[in-house]
């Protein structure tokens, strides 16, 4: 009979091919801790070796599962790469190296050792990063909570872990950035205890990042978000955000 899978780790991909082959040698080192599953999800955009990489890859590791969507997506890659997932605990990072994979299995660690870790979230907290980063950071940190009556916190960090029974409150997530700051928000309105703890987020070693090139897309992103925001306020005001 096969083992439960007590952790399913989701990573969107996009042009990762020389990343790819470290990341999950680094997974190597937590699947003899735990069962694991990884699945990397790669949308229609990448235009990489990625795809031959990740299938060779799976069947030399069978902790190693591939998808392909073909619509573009960060959210839209997250949400389908959740769907598929077997594991009690589920969560997902980013394929980049940035943050250590391994993270995953230290964020797994602080929610088993929560009183109820069914309704806990556990969130990186980042450090490391460029002065500019933070700062910008700090600004949509400030203006989210304002505007959503909730404190919300480098919204965008990783790893996001959380049991699987949080994924039955995920309906109609968006497809683009804003599904971390979606389901931050959610955690924190269904009352789940957010657990904040440190990752050191370094440099790219390989490849580029999928949106942020610089100042022209930090401002297209904060005009994605502000849009998202809004609509998110308007629902809460009617009392139907999660339905």
């Amino acid at each position: 009979m096969p083992r439960k899978i007590e952790l399913s780790i989701i990573l969107p991909v996009f042009n990762e091919e020389k990343n790819i082959p470290k990341v999950i040698n680094e997974f190597k080192k937590i699947s003899k801790d735990i069962n694991l599953e990884v699945i990397f999800v790669e949308d229609g955009g990448s235009t990489d070796k990625s795809r031959e990489i990740l299938k060779e890859q799976s069947k030399k590791n069978p902790f190693v599962k591939s998808l392909f969507v073909k619509e573009r997506g960060y959210g839209v890659s997250l949400f389908r790469g959740l769907k598929q997932a077997k594991g009690e605990y589920v969560g997902w990072s980013h394929a980049d190296l940035q943050t250590p994979p391994t993270d995953n299995l230290r964020a797994f660690s602080v929610l088993k050792k929560q009183k109820n870790p069914k309704k806990t979230y556990i969130k990186g907290r980042r450090y490391g990063r460029p002065l500019f980063d933070i700062f910008f950071t700090l600004g949509m940190s400030f203006f989210e909570s304002l505007l959503l009556g909730k404190i919300l916190f480098d919204i965008n960090a990783q790893p996001n872990l959380f049991h699987r029974s949080f994924l039955t409150h995920v309906k109609n997530p968006p497809q683009d950035f804003s599904f971390d700051l979606y389901a931050y928000h959610l955690a924190k309105s269904k009352g789940y205890s957010v657990i904040r703890f440190p990752v050191y987020f370094g440099r790219r070693q390989y490849g580029e990042s999928a949106w942020n090139h610089g100042v022209k897309d930090k401002w297209k992103f904060i005009k994605r978000t502000l849009r998202y925001s809004l609509n998110l306020k308007k629902e809460i005001r009617r009392k139907v955000t999660y339905v």
